[in-house]
């Protein structure tokens, strides 16, 4: 009498593979930088073979790429969800001046590794596209509290006081980003 051995299971899906590969690909740069990101490195902090990094992302740009969408929308849904605890007949200056704070306090790591990788598609064109949509958003997010000028003017005063946040050794003080978006406004 023979017996046959059943069939091995097909190997499941794992469909949060390519997700949990671009949330490694951020923090390798936000441990290494850019520059030394590798397939390899993100394999490791994804805990998959390195062909799943290939396999997903043929490139470094793809991977790039992934990985700037992907800490876009994680931005764009914390501003939302920001916007959405927002009092209508608040003070938005106050209201913006806290959000700044919040990303050059408790969540300056966030921040530089987000402007790390939006500043990469100075030399990735592949990159442009999501860095583009990325300020469309946030323009878009903060219009929707003024008028579409006005809210593209306070998403460049608002990214440009992160960058010059994070690079600077002491942040801007609360008076004087407060004034920055009163001017605007």
């Amino acid at each position: 009498m023979s017996t046959t051995q059943p069939a091995p299971a097909a190997r499941r899906k794992d469909p949060t593979r390519r997700e949990r590969i671009a949330r490694a690909a951020i923090t390798v740069v936000a441990e290494r930088g850019v520059e030394k990101l590798t397939h390899r490195a993100v394999a490791a902090a994804a805990g998959v073979p390195l062909g799943s990094t290939t396999y997903y992302f043929a490139t470094l740009d793809d991977l790039l790429a992934s990985a700037l969408r992907q800490s876009a929308d994680d931005d764009v849904e914390q501003l939302r969800e920001w916007a959405d605890r927002l009092d209508r007949d608040g003070d938005l200056a106050v209201a913006l001046t806290d959000l700044v704070l919040h990303y050059l306090g408790p969540a300056r790591s966030q921040t530089a590794v987000e402007h790390e990788l939006y500043i990469a598609a100075l030399h990735k064109p592949a990159l442009r596209r999501v860095s583009q949509e990325w300020d469309a958003a946030l323009a878009e997010l903060f219009a929707s509290y003024t008028d579409s000028a006005t809210g593209r003017a306070l998403s460049a005063v608002f990214c440009g006081l992160l960058l010059q946040g994070i690079v600077r050794e002491s942040v801007p003080s609360r008076d004087e980003i407060e004034m920055i978006f009163r001017r605007v406004l």
